[in-house]
Formats: C-alpha cells, structure tokens, sequence
C-alpha cells in the first residue's frame, strides 16, 4: 500500500501510473498506431506510414502494449539524441525546396536563419479551391461528403479523398460500400499497395481513399480525357492542425498546369474546431439559425477557420522552439562527448591520455579521503587505501611514522608513482601494441556507458522540471543548472 504516491521514493511508480493513463485515454488504435502481428507499431502522424522499428520512450510502448495485450518488450536504452533542428545546423550550408514553406516562414527564419523565396509556378493554377462547408455534426458533415463524391463519380472525374486517421478512412470506407461506390482505400494498414493504388488514382470514376495522403509528394497522373471532364477532385474530410498539410492535399490535384478542383468538409465536432476554433463559429450558426444538414458558408467562417490553424501552427511552434531551448544544453555536452570519442579514435597512441586519467583519478581519491585542515594520521585512510586498491589493484603500505610526515603532495607523487608502476608493469605483460587496443577499447565502452547514462538522466529531468516554475523559478534555467551539474559529475 502506497501512503504517499508523490514520496520521493515513489517517483519511479509514479512515473509508471501517468505513462499507462497516457496509453489508455490519450494514445488511440489506428490512430495514432495499429496492432499487427502481435506488434504495437507507430504511425506516422504526418504521413499516415508505418515507422517500423521506431518505439515509444520512458515506458510509453510497454504501456500501450500492455493495454492492447501483446507481448510487452523491454525498453530501449537510447544511445544517441539530438534535435532535427541540431542535426540540420551541422551542416555548413543549409537549403530546402517544397512547394508548401511559405506559411512555416518565421520558424524557418527564426530556427535557422533562412529567407522563404517564392518561386512562380511554370504553369498557371487553374484548380479551383472551392470554399469551405461546415456542419454542426460530422455524422452531417459525412453523410454531405458521401454525396459530394456521387455527384463527382457520377461525372466520371477520378476523386482523392484525405482524412486524418485510419478509424475516419474505414468510416468512409463503410458509407461509400453503402452506396456501390468501388474505391480503394490507402492507409497504414495496407500501405504495400500504395505504388498500385496511386498509380490507378487519376483514372476515370476511380475513388481513393487516402490517410494523410498530403505527405506523399506523388504525381497522380490522369486517365487519358480526363482533364476536358475538369481533372481530380480533392476532397478534405477534416482540417489539418497545419495549413501547410492541407495545401500538400490540394496539391495533389490541378499540377503542372492540369484542371482540378477541391473541397474541404467540416464539422464542429472535429477535433481542430472543437478544441480551436468552434465557439465562435457555433455562435454563428446559433444566429442564422442553422437547420440541421443545411451547411454554412461565410467568409467569417473561412477567417476563424485560418485562425484555429495559426493558434495551433503557433502552440506547435512553440512547443519546437521550447525543445530546441532544452537541447541546446545538451548540444554543448554532445559535442564534448562526440570530441572525446574523435580522439580516442583517431588517436594513434593514447598513453599520455591515459595517464592524465591516472592523475585525474588520483586526484579525485585525495580529494575525497584528505582534509589540508587536519593532521595526516586523522584522514580516511581506510577508504582511501580501499580505494585505491580497486582502481589500481595494488595494495598500498606507509609506515605509521612516514604519515605523521606527510603533507597532500607529497601523498599525490606516492600514489602517482605507484599507480605508474603498476600501469608499466601492465604495459610489459601485453606488449605496447596490445596495450593501445585495449586502453581504446576501454576508454570507448566506459564513454558510451556514461554518455548513455547521462542521456537518461537528463531525461528524467526533463520531465519533472516544469514543476519549478511552481516555485516561481524558470525551468529553462533551472534545467541548465542542473544538466550542467550532472555533466560535470560525469566528467
């Protein structure tokens, strides 16, 4: 039984409690992962695509496999970290091209520097973006998109239809068999088909159903007389939270000069809308005194619409630029780190190295066992001998009359020129060559073992840190403070 679940000695269960209710209320089957083949895989939020070998840190995964009843596997011990925006500033020049940079233009320029240019299309746009329709409910909203895409079949146009989850494409799956509408369906779960269903797309009457199809980048080519009937039509089930996805999805119709038209459907039970952007839109349509399955469709709309987006593009962004804050700390300890590893490495004999490890060590001994303040026979020499002796293998033997006399350094050259001694005698016994191999070997592993530990550590800091701003400190800072300390422990 558990007194108090926020006892120091109970952080670790804690921990624990918070992860499984994350993986039951917060993280959703064929949303935000699937289950296959007794295996809990993540997919990719952007671009609806399995991450095969990709897993959820600090617990999270066996949460979720624990709550789906798969085999719960042991967790992963993360070797090496950094930012996409660290990993990027390594490179000495830096460039991009997409065709949807111009509305994340202030993070670019504030992250790294970069100006967005707009270069004009080779081709004129002749897609026609049709406004936004928005209803009270989304059984409304599916049951208006359903008859969308049987008057645009019934035209013998091809169709793309985006949604944003797994669960929304086998809804729409369901409702399209309900009317013999044939179509294909592109998501996570048979995402080995993509090549064949993306290439079929643009042929006439074809429907495709696609799990954030916006990422993709692919050319859906049209069926031959296809572009005279007024080319592909897009249509949107829900708003992405990044206006950015939603021109990727528009994108896909109307390239490279082709006709083409798009539509996005909307309801105020959509998560953008309803954690966003509805109050003021369902206040709205309390005015003009909506009747249910009639849509609305008013500039006001559109406008509060692109507002969600940016409040949310905005928290998003914040969110990127609070994590960048915290790796840059532990950018400064990775390079240290990735600089120390270079040398053991690229060096081709390490002996001096080492022995500076030796005096640094035995520096840290006297440190720990003397005390300038008090006479010699009063020191831990106990601990200090024991000490000594598991880090250097030989016992250490001063008469009781040579302590009264010693003084720190004269203590620091016995202890150095024995622990050089015994680091020679070592030398001999394996030959020089062997020695270096074996100093390096052992010099990579302890590093890594350390650096990984670190990363740990750091971690857990991380997670816990905010809470000091409930004592009126900045977690920023304190986290500096803290990682600093740690690091300076390790080294």
């Amino acid at each position: 039984q558990i007194k108090n679940l926020y006892d120091e000695k109970n952080m670790n269960v804690q921990h624990h409690i918070i992860q499984a209710l994350k993986a039951q209320k917060l993280f959703k089957r064929d949303v935000d992962y699937i289950v296959k083949n007794g295996e809990v895989i993540i997919v990719d939020e952007f671009t609806g695509r399995l991450m095969f070998g990709r897993r959820y840190s600090d617990g999270l995964h066996q949460a979720i496999e624990a709550k789906e009843g798969v085999v719960i596997a042991r967790e992963n011990q993360t070797l090496a970290t950094i930012t996409f925006q660290n990993y990027f500033r390594l490179y000495k020049k830096l460039s991009g091209m997409t065709g949807t940079a111009k509305t994340e233009e202030e993070e670019f320029i504030h992250i790294y520097n970069l100006q967005v240019v707009v270069i004009l299309p080779n081709k004129k746009l002749i897609r026609n973006n049709y406004a936004d329709v928005i209803y009270r409910t989304e059984r409304e909203k599916f049951k208006s998109v359903i008859k969308e895409i049987v008057e645009v079949h019934k035209m013998g146009r091809p169709i793309l239809v985006g949604t944003v989850s797994i669960d929304k494409s086998e809804t729409l799956s369901r409702l399209l068999k309900k009317e013999n509408i044939r179509h294909n369906v592109l998501n996570a779960k048979n995402h080995e088909r993509e090549a064949e269903i993306i290439a079929q797309a643009g042929q006439g009457r074809n429907v495709t159903i696609s799990t954030n199809m916006a990422g993709r980048g692919t050319d859906i080519v049209l069926g031959e007389g296809i572009a005279k009937l007024g080319g592909l039509h897009v249509v949107g089930t829900e708003r992405h939270e990044s206006r950015r996805i939603d021109n990727q999805l528009r994108g896909r119709s109307g390239r490279q000069g082709d006709p083409g038209s798009s539509r996005f459907f909307l309801s105020l039970e959509d998560d953008l809308m309803r954690l966003f952007g509805s109050d003021k839109i369902s206040g709205i349509m309390e005015k003009l005194g909506m009747e249910e399955d009639i849509p609305i469709e008013h500039p006001l709309v559109t406008r509060s619409i692109e507002g969600a987006q940016k409040k949310v593009e905005g928290r998003n962004f914040e969110i990127r630029k609070q994590l960048l804050d915290f790796d840059n700390e532990m950018e400064y300890q990775r390079k240290v780190i990735y600089e120390q590893r270079r040398m053991v490495l690229e060096s081709k004999d390490i002996k001096e190295h080492i022995l500076e490890m030796i005096k640094d060590t035995i520096e840290y001994i006297l440190k720990n066992y003397t005390n300038k303040e008090i006479y010699p026979e009063e020191w831990d020499w106990s601990g200090l001998k024991d000490h000594f002796m598991q880090i250097f293998s030989i016992s250490l033997v001063i008469p009781k009359e040579e302590i009264l006399k010693l003084s720190i350094p004269k203590l620091r050259d016995i202890l150095t020129e024995k622990a050089f001694e015994i680091y020679e005698l070592r030398e001999k016994e394996f030959t020089p060559p062997l020695m270096r191999q074996i100093e390096t070997m052992i010099v990579l592993r302890v590093v890594d073992r350390e650096w990984k530990d670190n990363l740990r550590r750091l971690d857990e800091l991380k997670q816990g840190i905010g809470l000091r701003a409930y004592g009126q400190k900045d977690p920023l800072m304190e986290y500096h403070f803290e990682a600093n300390n740690m690091f300076q422990d390790m080294i």
